[in-house]
């Protein structure tokens, strides 16, 4: 457990194309946290600024128009010029998120799963259909070793991605993710339904060794609130909105 601290203070990080970063600095707000939405040039400039902030969150959006692919743009900013106190961050036992887009990036730039003599182990890559998608989706929380999944067992959100699509390099990798617990979230799905993307193993969320880094494709900023639910009127409301639970989660780590 990290340091406790009064105020938690999360760093959403944003660039051209982000657009969910100030309902994700939100999200951290509700649970009790202070967030500040920071351009990825102000911390390439400052890069010791990094260390104020307990959180590292990397909002979903389109960084750049995934003009190269999906976050790779940014992925590879990230892994020139701010490699090392992102890596000193996490070795201080801080905690980093990555939704949707973010999630792309901590792939492609090695953070989640880092780099080895044959290169990245594992990518995100065009949804099956070959289309973007957007729906919302049943998940299941798998990982007992995933920080921000601490008491969660299933969840309904939203995914909105073109490529959400999670392949490895060979089955060994996958076997390997498997026996480290560190596939974190799936979709759950029915015997005769397809997954909405193609992910290999159902994977909708991915976390490292230590569980502090957590990647996952479905937007939890997205339903925070009760009436976020696209079925509340017909189902009622619960207390809050499934998504919550992952930045209390967050937020709570360090209490």
């Amino acid at each position: 457990m990290a340091t406790a601290t009064s105020t938690v203070k999360v760093l959403v990080l944003r660039a051209p194309g982000t657009n969910c970063d100030e309902e994700t600095g939100f999200a951290f707000d509700a649970a009790g946290g202070h967030s500040d939405c920071v351009h990825i040039n102000q911390l390439i400039e400052t890069p010791q600024m990094i260390n104020d902030y307990q959180i590292l969150c990397l909002a979903g959006g389109f960084s750049y128009g995934d003009d190269i692919a999906a976050g790779r743009i940014l992925a590879s900013q990230m892994q020139s010029r701010l490699s090392d106190v992102i890596a000193e961050f996490h070795a201080a036992g801080k905690l980093i998120l990555g939704i949707c887009n973010g999630f792309q990036i901590l792939i492609k730039s090695g953070f989640l799963l880092p780099k080895d003599q044959q290169g990245l182990p594992a990518t995100l890559t065009w949804n099956e259909s070959g289309r973007y998608l957007a729906t919302w989706v049943d998940l299941k929380a798998n990982s007992n070793k995933c920080v921000f999944l601490r008491g969660i067992d299933r969840m309904y959100l939203p995914i909105a991605h073109a490529e959400g699509k999670f392949v490895t390099r060979d089955q060994s990798v996958l076997q390997s993710l498997a026996d480290n617990d560190q596939i974190a979230l799936t979709y759950e799905l029915s015997d005769d339904e397809p997954s909405p993307n193609g992910s290999v193993a159902n994977l909708a969320g991915l976390c490292d060794s230590t569980g502090r880094i957590f990647g996952m494709m479905p937007h939890p900023e997205r339903h925070i609130d009760p009436t976020h639910h696209p079925r509340w009127t017909r189902d009622g409301l619960a207390a809050e909105g499934d998504g919550m639970a992952i930045f209390r989660n967050a937020i709570g780590f360090f209490a």
